[in-house]
């Protein structure tokens, strides 16, 4: 008996379908990269971006032909990502509104509510996405939160569109991307400034600053990459390099006996609180 044996070809996730980018500016240049990157071609995308030197870099790096105001071509497009600044979000979505009734809006405008935008737009199809500056290099943390118009088709779009960008965490409440806000959209300067303060002291201490910053920047990726592989938490992983005694215990106890982890608390907290202040003061025109 001859058994007849069909192979079918490995496919990856289906074509993304048109997208319009309201907003030229990093981050859209981070998605648009990150899926051109992949394959996806640069006629599949819109953007609206009002200044001229953010439409020339779009030009130069991706073949972009960016238009100046919103137009008939965003009809084609299933999803439009808001990539603008809180304060310009109300007036960009006004001449947008009748080319995108029946497309998935995507908003990486941080603390503006989604409320908002559903009215602003007039559709339910809406996410929040606060993402962070690390999306630029593919190391990014995103939050996302959907309105109960998103469908799992939605979504599934969604992360799709920003995979390329890096992790991905979805949130039940809304009020929960403050505090997203506060840590991972916030966070890279966090992370920067400690390195700029490691940076000095080795400075400070008779290093070179090239031999400096090359210590403190490894010391914080090396010390991320374990923290996520590991299996244990990061205070057990601070605990097994903190021998009683030991140059890293001096230090430690200098951080404790200045209060630092309390202050730095508070910091994010202040963040936070900002962040809510945003929406309220943003989200109300």
């Amino acid at each position: 008996m001859t058994i007849a044996v069909t192979f079918l070809p490995r496919t990856g996730p289906a074509p993304l379908p048109p997208i319009a980018f309201i907003g030229g500016g990093n981050m859209a240049s981070a998605i648009i990269g990150g899926l051109i990157k992949q394959g996806t071609p640069a006629d599949a995308f819109e953007v609206v971006e009002p200044f001229e030197e953010a439409r020339r870099k779009l030009a130069q790096s991706f073949g972009i032909t960016a238009q100046a105001e919103a137009g008939e071509a965003l009809s084609r497009c299933a999803v439009v990502v808001w990539a603008v600044k809180p304060q310009t979000f109300a007036d960009a979505a006004r001449p947008v509104r009748a080319f995108a009734e029946n497309a998935l809006h995507l908003s990486v405008a941080a603390g503006i509510p989604s409320g908002s935008i559903a009215r602003w737009l007039g559709s339910e199809r809406v996410v929040r996405a606060m993402p962070n500056t690390p999306a630029l290099v593919g190391q990014g943390m995103t939050g996302l939160y959907a309105r109960a118009g998103v469908d799992a088709a939605d979504r599934a779009l969604v992360g799709q569109l920003l995979a390329p960008t890096g992790e991905l965490l979805w949130v039940d409440d809304e009020a929960a991307l403050d505090a997203v806000t506060a840590m991972s959209g916030s966070g890279p300067a966090y992370v920067f400034y400690f390195i700029e303060a490691m940076t000095e002291a080795g400075i400070e201490m008779g290093l070179s600053p090239d031999q400096a910053q090359r210590l403190a920047i490894g010391t914080f990726t090396g010390a991320s990459a374990l923290a996520h592989s590991a299996t244990e938490p990061p205070s057990v992983l601070r605990e097994r390099v903190t021998s009683k005694g030991g140059t890293t215990y001096a230090a430690l106890t200098s951080l404790e006996g200045a209060d630092v982890k309390a202050k730095f608390k508070t910091a994010i907290r202040a963040a936070q609180k900002r962040a809510a202040e945003l929406g309220e003061e943003f989200g109300k025109a």
